[in-house]
């Protein structure tokens, strides 16, 4: 007769209680996981989160009070955890998982991983972590009422990257400063300029006209006598637009002329953009005090948030918040910058007053600060009674693993709505490796197409070796029986090869570097293809089944369209090309943003219909199934799938 304790075999409970086991990601999902992983019987639990508190937080992470706002959501988890269980043994880390202290033999303590995390990130790391520690791991995320439980096992079932994630999808400079045609345009323009006035300048980030915009075949020479500017401090020629900021003394009717008049009116001169578009409409400061103060305004309904004010009411709450900025600028002192954030009211009130000034501008409708912070901070909103069944789920499959019946493990997708069948949560099986993966693969290797003559050290380090393949101290040499050091994890060796050219080295077509990252205990081959020439503003392309390449469309399918503005570390969908195994209708469709609104939808088919998943970012679309790449897990609100 099988012994039970409670509604568990006692070989597993007596497995759960004295297994060690590791949650990442202490916010939304963390949270629900934390509870249900003591009250199920586990002893021994660490957990490991960067954030801290926020007020944004309490409407759902549950194991969070007032009180407690501002502390560290890893320490103040565990205590409340405690209370449901106190002789449970839990460790609390308020550090990210990336540093070096958690390497591979940390992780090898744990007989299970379980991800609560929102950003991709951290979870290719975790997920590479586990494949060199051969631990198993249970991937989760969140969006809106989606969600999304997968098992992780070394070469049993596919790894976090084996599956294309599209690179996110960043609007082209001329866009974003000449010809914006969508809300989303005019608020990444606003967020450039809080970086430009406020904050650390980014040359990338450029808010003035673009006079090398290629649609504008134009004589900037003739056209720039013709552009007439309200007074010297606004002159487009500017060399820095915070220094002439700081000159003015952060005048904020100077700085509301300048970008919301002269650079208009520079813009104009650009005769060709306009011949197809309707043209903007410059805005003058004094000319709307004098039309629009005296208007005595109906007050307005509804949730203050949620109202869209006119123009003179983005007039003035530009003016305030300027001089708010300032303010705090001073206080900080000489050199000082600001880190915009969508919960600190002064920089929310300057993106949306900004935004919406140039939406009128653009003949766009002007939106609420509440859809405002939705596309500039990233947020669909979170539901916490998804997270409650994710984190469930969670559970149970973490439960299948310790009994041995990691084959009987799925994929498990909850949805917004019952399908044909009346049910919301489909299962699938789990993927075989793929054999293309980078990561996982025996021999990982990739080839990468640039141009040696143009692309520097600095580059290959930052943009492709750790941005794009997610190495985080790597070391890279080249295979040219010398065994060159090209970059080096130790601080300082190889700095001085920084701003040097690739072809410096010798590195030419076919070439081949070897980069190692020895936390990740993992090394990846690159294959050096070389081409005179890319597309603008594209410094390198990753050739074959690299996460940028999409999987080709198939006919047949329905498009779903959302936009993103795509700036950093957004989370991303994997996919899964598998049937459900008893449900063999459903894909999740799910979109998020940095920055972007977004749509989430899950689709319900008749049996053997796929949807196709637009991604945000790329307009790229892809049949397999997507992954809700991101949780509620450590940021206020979920990071959204683009």
């Amino acid at each position: 007769m099988v012994q039970l304790v409670g509604s568990l075999r006692k070989e597993l409970a007596d497995s759960i209680s004295t297994c060690k086991v590791l949650v990442v990601g202490a916010g939304g999902i963390g949270c629900e996981l934390l509870k249900n992983l003591v009250l199920t019987g586990f002893k021994n639990i660490e957990v490991i989160d960067l954030d801290t508190i926020d007020v944004s937080n309490l409407n759902r992470q549950f194991l969070f009070q007032k009180k407690h706002v501002g502390k560290s959501k890893a320490q103040v988890a565990k205590e409340s955890a405690l209370q449901f269980c106190p002789s449970a043994n839990i460790t609390a880390y308020h550090d990210s998982i990336m540093n070096p202290e958690y390497n591979v033999e940390f992780f090898r303590k744990f007989m299970l991983v379980m991800n609560a995390l929102d950003n991709r990130a951290a979870r290719n790391h975790v997920n590479r972590m586990c494949l060199a520690a051969d631990i198993p791991l249970i991937e989760s995320g969140t969006a809106g009422y989606l969600g999304q439980v997968t098992v992780i096992k070394k070469g049993m079932t596919e790894c976090y990257e084996c599956q294309p994630k599209p690179a996110q999808k960043t609007f082209p400079g001329c866009t974003i400063r000449n010809t914006p045609s969508e809300p989303i345009h005019c608020i990444v323009w606003a967020k450039y300029l809080f970086n430009q006035l406020f904050g650390e300048e980014d040359a990338d980030q450029e808010v003035s006209p673009d006079t090398a915009d290629p649609e504008a075949a134009w004589n900037p020479e003739e056209t720039a006598a013709r552009a007439t500017a309200s007074d010297k401090d606004g002159d487009i020629k500017r060399v820095s637009t915070k220094e002439w900021a700081r000159s003015t003394g952060y005048d904020s009717v100077k700085l509301f002329n300048k970008l919301f008049k002269d650079d208009i009116m520079y813009l104009l001169t650009m005769d060709k953009l306009w011949k197809k578009r309707k043209a903007p409409t410059p805005l003058d400061w004094h000319q709307l005090e004098n039309s629009e103060c005296p208007k005595e305004g109906t007050p307005a309904s509804g949730l203050k948030d949620q109202q869209v004010l006119d123009v003179w009411g983005y007039c003035q709450l530009f003016q305030h918040s300027v001089e708010t900025l300032r303010s705090q600028l001073q206080e900080k002192g000489e050199g000082a910058e600001l880190v915009w954030d969508k919960d600190d009211p002064p920089a929310m009130d300057f993106v949306t007053a900004a935004a919406n000034l140039r939406m009128h501008i653009f003949s766009m409708n002007m939106k609420s600060r509440f859809d405002v912070k939705s596309m500039a901070g990233n947020i669909i909103p979170a539901i916490a009674t998804t997270n409650a069944v994710i984190a469930g789920l969670i559970v149970l499959e973490g439960l299948k693993i310790l009994s041995g019946e990691l084959e009987s493990c799925r994929t498990i997708f909850l949805n917004k709505c019952p399908n044909l069948r009346k049910k919301l949560l489909v299962p699938c099986v789990l993927d075989p490796p793929s054999a293309n993966c980078y990561v996982c693969a025996s021999k990982p290797e990739v080839t990468v197409k640039l141009n040696v003559h143009k692309t520097m050290v600095l580059t290959l380090q930052d943009k492709i070796v750790k941005e794009r393949f997610g190495m985080v101290a790597p070391d890279v040499q080249i295979e040219d029986g010398k065994g060159t050091i090209l970059i080096s994890s130790e601080e300082g060796e190889t700095e001085g090869n920084n701003s040097k050219f690739l072809s410096d080295f010798g590195i030419r077509n076919g070439s081949r570097l070897q980069a190692d990252d020895f936390l990740q205990d993992y090394t990846l081959l690159i294959n050096v293809l070389h081409v005179e020439d890319l597309e603008r503003d594209v410094e390198f392309e990753v050739v074959g089944e690299a996460p940028d390449k999409a999987p080709p469309p198939q006919t047949n399918q329905e498009e779903v369209n959302s936009i993103t503005n795509g700036n950093k570390d957004s989370a991303q969908p994997s996919t899964s090309s598998k049937a459900p195994s008893e449900d063999d209708d459903i894909m999740i469709v799910d979109s998020d943003e940095e920055d972007g609104a977004a749509s989430s939808s899950a689709a319900a088919a008749t049996g053997g219909t796929k949807r196709k998943h637009s991604d945000a970012e790329t307009g790229e679309t892809s049949t397999k199934r997507p992954r809700t790449d991101q949780s509620a897990g450590d940021d206020d609100d979920i990071i959204a799938l683009d």
